[in-house]
């Protein structure tokens, strides 16, 4: 077992890290950039080191600062977290060569599957179906434009080294194209390191849907059931389900047995992520890329089946396997998660960090609140405007969906804007209530669910 972890993140998940490793009396190191000195994490490890200013350039995303931190400590482990560094198979790499062990696959695997270009292709070889696109990293401009061409418009635009909506952009035209490539490659640079970028052909009428899988790195690899992840705003997940209600059972069964081969044939190791869209007009599945990582809405799958997806990496990472075979786990009701961020819904969702006044979570059965947050807590400018995830569980949809409005209802954000109005007004809408949506819905939608103010008002 691993004795003394070293969290390469901040925010909620390295909270959730450090109360895995509580539960496995493993030690905990948190660290910090300048502007999160009174972050919750640095208060709750066991001990916190300082590793650079605000920016996350000179902080969370410098390798040698994390590696040279966890070495001071004498950390025989580092937990990535999600975001930052934790698909990076450089970093991973390093943590080896530094005598620490990474909690999460090797950087071998990583490169096959983290990088989304790369990972088409052994996807393809594993015979997973793929969505039509670039064959690897697209080049230059007249490559991406030779492979629009063949696929069709219109085209998204996808980071390489990417996640998270960022560094992906739609283009219906090669004006449009060409345009939306460069600032595609500049978000990417700055979001993960590396600005390559692939295309793939634009499917509208689809449900993003994703199995979470667990590995120990020998090949033995088992599923944990589905999310649904179609309600999204510019690429950006903004509320996740399980299980996906609109999929049949022989779907269901082709897309998990689909992502446990894909993860197998790389040795995964530890928890990660098989992503898919499923095409409603044709009912078919395609991959379009793996999460190496932990999700942010891994929360879904833990109350759907009781399964501590942190605790199974560490335990992994530890050299303990997997403590689960495929018939231990087993779905149950519905979950739903909704992303509580710092931002004005009604302003076009514009960042508004700050104090918090007041800050009272929701509680009782079937409701989780993962935060780092507190009353009197700033939410800074640089990083993700996250302030909570609200998870909830019931029976049923239709009984989550109640929950989570009184959940919501009863959420108390005094100080700066939040997007729990849009949620609830979200909630009361007939198509999210009937599950009648695909990904491009809420773009489409946004003013019905959260009419706009005037930005010069």
């Amino acid at each position: 077992m691993l004795r003394r972890v070293l969290i390469a993140n901040r925010g909620e998940i390295a909270v959730r890290v450090i109360r895995a490793c509580r539960e496995l009396g493993i030690e905990t190191v948190a660290v910090y950039s300048e502007a999160d000195y009174d972050s919750l994490h640095v208060h709750l490890a066991d001990k916190a080191v300082c590793i650079g200013p605000a920016q996350a350039t000179r902080s969370y995303l410098n390798a040698g600062s994390l590696i040279g931190a966890a070495m001071y400590v004498k950390a025989d482990g580092i937990h990535p977290g999600y975001g930052f560094l934790a698909e990076n198979a450089a970093f991973s790499d390093e943590c080896v060569d530094a005598g620490i062990k990474f909690v999460g696959p090797t950087g071998h695997s990583i490169r096959q599957m983290a990088d989304k270009a790369v990972a088409r292709t052994v996807a393809a070889e594993a015979g997973v179906p793929t969505v039509p696109g670039s064959d690897g990293k697209a080049i230059d401009s007249g490559e991406l434009a030779a492979v629009a061409e063949k696929i069709g418009y219109p085209v998204l635009i996808k980071a390489a080294a990417g996640g998270g909506g960022r560094g992906m952009m739609l283009a219906e035209t090669p004006a449009q194209l060409s345009r939306n490539a460069l600032s595609a490659q500049a978000e990417a640079q700055a979001a993960f390191g590396d600005s390559s970028i692939y295309l793939e052909k634009y499917i509208g009428n689809a449900r993003h849907v994703e199995v979470q899988v667990l590995g120990d790195g020998q090949g033995n690899v088992i599923h944990v059931g589905e999310r649904d992840c179609s309600m999204q705003r510019r690429h950006q997940k903004l509320v996740e389900e399980g299980p996906c209600p609109v999929i049949t059972r022989a779907l269901r069964q082709d897309l998990h047995e689909a992502s446990a081969a894909l993860a197998a044939s790389v040795d995964y190791e530890g928890a990660g992520t098989v992503e898919f869209l499923v095409d409603l007009d044709e009912q078919a599945f395609h991959f379009i890329e793996m999460n190496t990582r932990i999700q942010v809405e891994h929360p879904v799958t833990e109350m759907l089946t009781g399964v501590d997806l942190v605790r199974e990496q560490l335990l992994i990472a530890g050299g303990e396997g997997l403590s689960l075979k495929q018939k231990d786990v087993k779905l149950r009701g519905h979950a739903i998660e909704c992303r509580i961020n710092a931002e004005d819904g009604a302003r076009n969702f514009m960042p508004s960090p700050g104090m918090l006044a007041a800050y009272v979570a929701p509680g009782g059965p079937g409701v989780r609140i993962d935060s780092h947050c507190y009353a009197g807590y700033t939410v800074p400018p640089y990083y993700d405007s996250m302030i909570a995830k609200v998870i909830v569980w019931a029976a049923n949809r239709a009984e989550a969906i109640e929950k989570m409005r009184t959940a919501l209802a009863g959420y108390i954000i005094d100080g700066i804007p939040s997007t729990i109005p849009f949620h609830l007004s979200l909630l009361e809408s007939e198509a999210f209530r009937k599950g009648k949506f695909n990904t491009q819905w809420l773009e489409k939608n946004i003013g019905q669910v959260m009419p706009q103010e005037s930005m010069t008002a």
